[in-house]
């Protein structure tokens, strides 16, 4: 796969997860594939686990996509996950092996009110 079909791919898979198409959303990953929640020390191992894991997930998710960057195996995508109403800021960097992911590691980052301190050099970022 070169660089395009992976973005065409990747594409798609957030497609898939926004629209809750578990089947389509877990196309992308490799029969071992690996994914690690560092914050909540936990890691799945294999597609299936992965896909049925997000499926028994109750709440209903969202998912506005900033920006996908990557070139090769390594893609990072960087997402705002929205869960029953509350949004997550969201990292997902993926490295992937004969066209498909290997590996994932996710990162979520809750909103906080902006810093007084600063307020005189910034300017508002407009979220979905």
């Amino acid at each position: 796969m070169d660089d395009q079909d992976i973005r065409a791919a990747l594409d798609r898979h957030w497609a898939a997860s926004d629209a809750d198409d578990f089947e389509g959303e877990h196309v992308i990953y490799r029969e071992d594939a690996l994914l690690e929640y560092p914050q909540s020390g936990e890691r799945l191992r294999g597609r299936r686990n992965i896909q049925a894991s997000r499926a028994a997930q109750p709440n209903r998710k969202r998912f506005a996509i900033r920006r996908i960057i990557g070139a090769g195996a390594l893609w990072v995508t960087e997402y705002i996950l929205t869960y029953d109403g509350r949004p997550s800021y969201t990292v997902s960097i993926m490295e992937f092996r004969e066209g498909k992911v290997a590996r994932e590691t996710q990162y979520f980052a809750d909103p906080f009110a902006p810093g007084p301190s600063r307020a005189q050099w910034v300017e508002q970022i407009e979220t979905p």
